[in-house]
């Protein structure tokens, strides 16, 4: 069959809706550059143009034209092995996209996917299509769906009120200040281009969603949220960093095992933990300062870019400054800890240290005789569950800014030990810290809960332990953990546990 024909009959399979939706998903705003075949020019009309003309002329033409141009520029692209383009990103995008909305086009070449896949080194777990889906954009989505049109035009009456942002934009200007959005996908188009407009703009991004909230709460609660949603609803969404689909993130478990009871354990259990809450996860046993230079440079590969967050355990002997590696050698704490924010790959995603090792002698010692004999790293300790404004400063937009981030900002550094503190370990089992943070954190998937809450409740358990020392003195005392938080949003564990779905986006 002729190829435009094809195309033809893909497109008007396609309901509005989706259309709205794969415009938005494959028009994302934060594709990665520099790439090749990426330049400085502004795609404001590549991007918002064909919205603001469906929404004016209630009219889908220029984003069939856009879907159309796109699967051509697809069709017509030889894939170049040794360089990662633009276009290769935006394939990936496209088609994980179709995916999601269940509009895969039956023409699609599936073998030049799997190439730009190999491209990126992709391994089997990250050929899984929800990896290449933003989760920015997918909660925005969901946002878009908790919303009626009238909820939708409220929020366009609202951003037209601010005369500073819209002054001079011509798109703007193309949908005028009364909008229909009743129409079918009238409503999405509309959503989509209040969001993309203001990330064009500057003024949100996936972290920075204060602007586009504050529209929000411009709404009537009655009139334009769907039922069983409110206002309150939609904002504290826009809260909560976005991990929506698998996988939850990338986990890296470093663990060093020599002269370290219980070392493998600690890997089991953090391997386990991870891979329930749904993580794509990496091991390095007995790392040295080489192997963490290697994992950094390894980080590095665009291929990050897709993941949603990232997760590090790190487990190791050490004192109040420094960490103890394989070799012997010791590395500054500090230093690892502020050398991993700064890769780019991560930037404006959750990035969270757990921080696994002694750090000094002290002890909280208990004394007295009902405490002899009592402590956690003792072998029968039972290692638990089977679950894995008025008056106030008027801040205006002009001296807001969301372009220059500190490195350390969306960080979570949490330390099994207090400064100076010894971190206890069993005999066998290996850090206690360790285990309850992962029976804390398998515990609560599908409760809702926060990392931050669950880390409160992980220093309360730990802290009721009574661990012993294992040298001749055989002292009872108490651990007492505790974090260091830069995060801007609240992280949330998965609502359900991850499968792993056999949705590889291309034959092996």
């Amino acid at each position: 069959m002729d190829e435009v024909i094809q195309v033809t009959q893909w497109l008007s399979s396609i309901t509005p809706r989706k259309k709205a939706k794969l415009f938005f998903f494959t028009t994302h705003a934060d594709a990665p550059s520099p790439m090749v075949g990426s330049n400085d020019v502004d795609t404001h009309e590549e991007t918002q143009l064909p919205l603001a003309t469906t929404v004016a002329l209630h009219n889908f033409k220029n984003i069939d034209g856009f879907l159309k141009k796109k699967v051509n520029t697809f069709s017509c692209y030889n894939v170049i092995e040794n360089e990662i383009t633009k276009t290769d990103y935006e394939y990936l995008r496209f088609y994980s996209a179709c995916k999601y909305l269940d509009v895969v086009p039956p023409f699609l070449d599936l073998e030049k996917i799997s190439a730009i896949q190999n491209k990126f080194e992709m391994t089997d777990e990250e050929r899984d299509y929800r990896l290449l889906l933003d989760s920015a954009d997918l909660v925005l989505e969901k946002v878009c769906d908790s919303l009626k049109p009238a909820g939708v035009s409220q929020m366009w009456t609202a951003l037209r009120k601010d005369r500073n942002l819209i002054r001079g934009v011509k798109t703007i200007d193309i949908i005028g200040f009364f909008v229909d959005p009743n129409p079918t996908g009238i409503k999405e188009c509309l959503f989509f281009f209040i969001v993309r407009f203001l990330q064009k703009a500057d003024k949100i991004n996936r972290v920075n969603t204060n602007r586009l909230e504050r529209v929000i709460a411009q709404c009537d609660e009655s009139s334009s949220c769907e039922e069983g949603k409110t206002i309150d609803f939609l904002i504290d969404s826009l809260r909560f960093y976005p991990t929506e689909l698998y996988p939850f993130g990338f986990c890296l478990i470093m663990c060093v095992i020599e002269g370290r009871d219980g070392a493998m354990q600690e890997i089991e259990k953090t391997l386990e933990i991870s891979r329930h809450l749904g993580m794509i996860t990496h091991t390095e046993k007995n790392p040295t300062k080489e192997t963490i230079e290697l994992v950094k440079k390894e980080l590095m590969k665009p291929k990050y870019q897709f993941y949603s967050s990232f997760t590090c355990w790190f487990m190791s002997h050490g004192d109040s400054n420094s960490m103890v590696l394989a070799d012997g050698e010791t590395i500054e704490r500090e230093w690892f800890l502020t050398s991993f924010p700064d890769i780019s790959t991560f930037q404006l995603k959750p990035e969270v240290f757990f921080m696994v090792s002694c750090r000094g002698a002290n002890k909280f010692s208990l004394k007295g005789d009902e405490f002899e004999g009592q402590s956690a790293t003792c072998d029968y300790y039972d290692i638990g569950s089977a679950l894995i404004r008025n008056r106030m400063l008027d801040i205006t937009d002009s001296v807001r800014d969301i372009s220059y981030v500190q490195p350390m900002m969306d960080t979570l550094v949490a330390y099994s030990t207090i400064l100076d503190h010894l971190s206890g370990r069993a005999n066998t089992h290996g850090s206690i810290y360790v285990d309850r943070a992962c029976v804390l954190m398998s515990e609560n998937i599908s409760r809702g809960r926060s990392l931050t809450e669950i880390l409160g409740h992980l220093s309360q358990d730990l802290h009721e332990i009574l661990q012993e020392t294992m040298d001749e003195d055989r002292i009872v005392y108490k651990q007492a953990c505790h974090y260091d938080s830069f995060f801007r949003k609240t992280l949330k564990l998965p609502y359900t546990r991850h499968p792993k779905e056999d949705v590889h986006s291309a034959p092996q």
